[in-house]
């Protein structure tokens, strides 16, 4: 297959009641561990990558990676630039060939947000590209970008429903109340609050720091509306953990081929359990 927008995808996660997993990617280790997996659960998947990861990988090398991923397996693979705040930088790489796309201006008002967002989509559309932004403000670490706890806020339902109007996104990523990063704690989330957001809502939402949330929260907030959850440091740590274990265990290696397979190795249990979390098994 190509790749895809995650419009469709989407769409049918909210019809049928799972939700698709946004897997953060780096390189081309972890490409292969997340669509190998996805494919061998029949699992439709999305390939995220923050900017400074595009920066480090480069944007063509990893668009091409993950070309080859989408023609090799026969599920549906999007690969998709998340929490940009760059209008051209996103243009860019949907001319590209990226297919699906997040504007983050929550950090600005919410006329300024409106404004930006709109000006994304109205290009997007051209080419048949999906677009998911941002309303209310996730606490924690995000591509280097923190957001102290006092400077999160949650997303307010009727604002929510007057954002999706006037900017007609495809995707729409509410705060309710989980944060980037790990947690202490199991976070609180507010799912009467995202119920709220959900029946005024009728596009799919989006949960941004699931890294670290309880299954049974997770599986709760798609009954309420989350189509798409988000997964990025919980992958990064058991990647770096088995690679690590591996050079202590054998302080002559050199041969990536080598130490890589045990991180891979690691990385997938915990796709395998994502997947499984979101509902998403055979659902390609």
């Amino acid at each position: 297959m190509n790749l895809v927008s995650n419009k469709e995808m989407l769409i049918k996660a909210r019809k049928e009641g799972y939700a698709v997993p946004a897997f953060n990617i780096h390189n081309l280790e972890t490409v292969q561990v997340v669509v190998e997996t996805a494919a061998e659960m029949k699992s439709p998947v999305i390939l995220a990558a923050t900017p400074s990861t595009v920066k480090y990988a480069g944007k063509d090398y990893l668009l091409a990676i993950c070309k080859v991923a989408a023609e090799r397996y026969d599920i549906p693979i999007a690969a998709h630039l998340d929490h940009s705040e760059d209008v051209d930088y996103i243009k860019d790489l949907i001319k590209m060939g990226y297919k699906s796309v997040m504007i983050d201006a929550s950090m600005y008002p919410f006329e300024k947000n409106i404004e930006i967002v709109k000006e994304v989509v109205e290009f997007a559309r051209k080419y048949d590209v999906s677009v998911e932004a941002e309303l209310g403000k996730l606490g924690g670490i995000e591509d280097g970008i923190k957001v102290e706890d006092k400077d999160a806020f949650l997303t307010d339902p009727d604002s929510a429903v007057e954002f999706v109007k006037q900017t007609e996104i495809d995707s729409l990523a509410v705060a309710i109340g989980t944060a980037h990063g790990l947690y202490k704690a199991d976070p609180e989330l507010d799912f009467e609050r995202l119920k709220e957001i959900s029946e005024k809502v009728s596009i799919p939402l989006v949960l941004h720091g699931a890294s670290g949330v309880p299954d049974k929260d997770v599986r709760q907030s798609i009954e309420y509306g989350i189509s798409k959850v988000n997964i990025a440091t919980e992958l990064k740590i058991p990647f770096s953990d088995g690679v690590r274990e591996y050079l202590i265990n054998n302080p002559e290696a050199n041969d990536p081929r080598k130490y890589m397979v045990p991180g891979k190795e690691k990385m997938k249990e915990v796709v395998k359990r994502k997947i499984l979390m979101v509902k998403s098994k055979g659902k390609a």
